[in-house]
Parts: structure tokens; C-alpha cells; sequence
């Protein structure tokens, strides 16, 4: 099935290049646009143009985009750290390496996969290609994760972080020697107008982030932080460190590669939040992994 796109150049696009364009107005990378082009998927005024094509004033454009088939969901029996389990949620200690939901490239191994095994029922609420799904963590950030069983759980706890009621606290082993023992980042970040896989600082349509940190050890090359965030945009506390001129050890996007752990040495080690059901204050905490671990006592030594 082909979806299509269709709009005229506003006057802010006139004499920019199509593949840009096509790439902001689909919300998709630069380089899935100048392959639509390549493949003629894109229509200039009912005819097909080059990447390098720039805009005219009300130019019509069309963007066949093949819609990808539906995600078969398969329970998988992956093992997983439970930390807590009743009737209405289940919170896991995620492994770094796992993806949270199946995606176009990653259908099975994820989260999601592993919790279809492991629950009788998990929750609709958040849509059939993601039950159960209330929040995420990105695929090598490891940590408490929560999951709901029913649509009730699922849409209390999506209110309480939309509210921003959830208390959230990571720990990140970050590079650099830091003056002050604790501090904040108020700058919004979004979606990076060059490279739209990564997360940028003030950008045209950022979004206010709020992150807390507080130096639990200081070494002589890295730190080991205490993160809260208030805000729980994409790829927060990766970009606020970079911005602090603090890279997150092992961060290949925001920072560099680091021999002692393959992977950002950022974790979610701590999670409350209200219980639907009962109106109690419940709290979690999640161990630190052995990677992470390694890594420290590397900068420690």
C-alpha cells in the first residue's frame, strides 16, 4: 500500500532543495527523502525531479510513500529482570541492547516481544503495535521500565507522566571534572534540522527540557552523576550533557566511542510513581548492570 503526501511550497521553502523538504514535511531522514526522489516517489507539479531540484513559489509536490506491512507481534520467551509484578502493571529492569517496541527493521527480540510471553493481558490504549506500552527508554539505555495490563493502568500512568508526577532518577558515568557539585539545564531541545535522527539544542521547533544533576563521585577524566529530569523529551539527558560540554562515556551520537563500555553509560535507576488501583506512592529501584559497573571502576582505578 502507497501512502501520499501532498502540499504546495510555502514561501519560507522557496529555492530550497526538494530531499530537505520532503525529509521536514514527512518527519523523516534526509536520506529516506533522496531515495523516494531517486526511486521517483516524488512528483514536482505531476513530474519527477532531481535531489538537487530547489523550489519554486507554490510548486506542488506529492510523496508516494509505500506504507511498510503490519508488525506481526509474536510473544517471544525472552528472560526478563522483573523487579515488580502485580494485576494492573509490571516494572522490568531493562537490558541495554534491547529495543522497546518492534519497528521497521527491528520486528522481534524487543520489550514488547518478551512481555507478550511473560502477561496473560497487556493494555490497548497506547495501540495494537505497542501494548502496554506507558513510556520508553532508548535501546542502549538500560533500566526501570513500566509496563500496564489494562487500558485503566495504562491511561492513570500516562497522566501522571504527562503531569510530570513520576519521579525519575538515572545514573551516568559522563566525561569531565565538573566546578560545581550540582546544577540544572534549562534549554529546549528537538529535532535537529541537519540530521534528523539526533536531538538538538534550540532548535525551530524545540520543546522545553529540564534536567537536575548532582556529582556523586568525581575522577580525573569522568564523573558519576546523579540525573533527574522533569521533561521526558527524546534523548534528553544525552543532549544536556553534550550541551554541558559533558558527553554521556560511550555515546556514539553525542559524544565518542569509549573502549571500556560499547554502548551510553546511562541507566534509569530509580522510578515512583502513584498506583492506579490502590492511590499508594510506590517506589522501585534498579541495580546497576555489570557494564556500567566495569566502567566505573576503570575511571575510579
Amino acid at each position: 500500500m502507497m501512502q501520499s503526501i501532498c502540499f504546495l511550497t510555502e514561501k519560507n521553502e522557496t529555492g530550497k532543495r526538494i530531499d530537505i523538504i520532503v525529509a521536514k514535511r514527512t518527519k523523516n531522514s534526509r536520506s529516506s527523502a533522496g531515495r523516494w526522489i531517486e526511486e521517483g516517489h516524488v512528483l514536482v507539479n505531476k513530474k519527477p525531479v532531481k535531489q538537487s531540484y530547489k523550489l519554486k513559489e507554490e510548486d506542488s509536490v506529492i510523496v508516494n510513500i509505500a506504507k511498510p506491512p503490519p508488525l506481526d507481534l509474536l510473544p517471544e520467551n525472552i528472560s526478563l529482570d522483573i523487579i515488580y509484578e502485580d494485576k494492573h502493571l509490571i516494572v522490568i529492569n531493562k537490558a541495554a541492547k534491547m529495543v522497546v517496541h518492534p519497528a521497521a527493521g527491528v520486528p522481534n527480540g524487543t520489550l514488547i516481544n518478551a512481555l507478550l510471553f511473560h502477561c496473560n493481558e497487556l493494555s490497548k490504549a497506547g495501540g495494537e503495535a505497542r501494548p502496554g506500552l506507558v513510556h520508553r527508554l532508548d535501546k542502549d539505555t538500560s533500566g526501570a521500565i513500566v509496563a500496564a495490563k489494562n487500558d485503566f493502568t495504562h491511561r492513570t500512568l500516562s497522566k501522571q507522566f504527562k503531569d510530570r508526577t513520576v519521579d525519575k532518577v538515572y545514573t551516568a558515568l559522563v566525561w569531565g571534572v565538573f566546578k560545581e557539585k550540582s546544577g540544572y539545564v534549562d534549554v529546549p531541545i528537538g529535532r535537529s534540522e541537519a540530521d534528523r535522527k539526533k536531538i538538538g539544542v534550540k532548535t525551530k521547533k524545540a520543546r522545553d527540557a529540564y534536567t537536575e544533576y548532582k556529582v556523586l563521585e568525581q575522577y580525573e577524566k569522568t564523573a558519576l552523576l546523579e540525573i533527574k529530569i522533569k521533561t521526558g523529551r527524546t534523548h534528553q539527558i544525552r543532549v544536556h550533557m553534550a550541551h554541558l560540554k559533558h558527553p554521556v562515556v560511550g555515546d556514539a551520537v553525542y559524544g565518542k566511542k569509549d573502549g571500556n563500555i560499547d554502548r551510553q553509560a546511562l541507566h534509569c535507576s530509580f522510578l515512583a510513581f502513584t498506583h492506579p488501583v490502590t492511590g499508594k506512592r510506590i517506589e522501585f529501584k534498579a541495580e546497576l548492570p555489570e557494564d556500567i559497573k566495569s566502567a566505573i571502576a576503570v575511571f575510579r582505578d
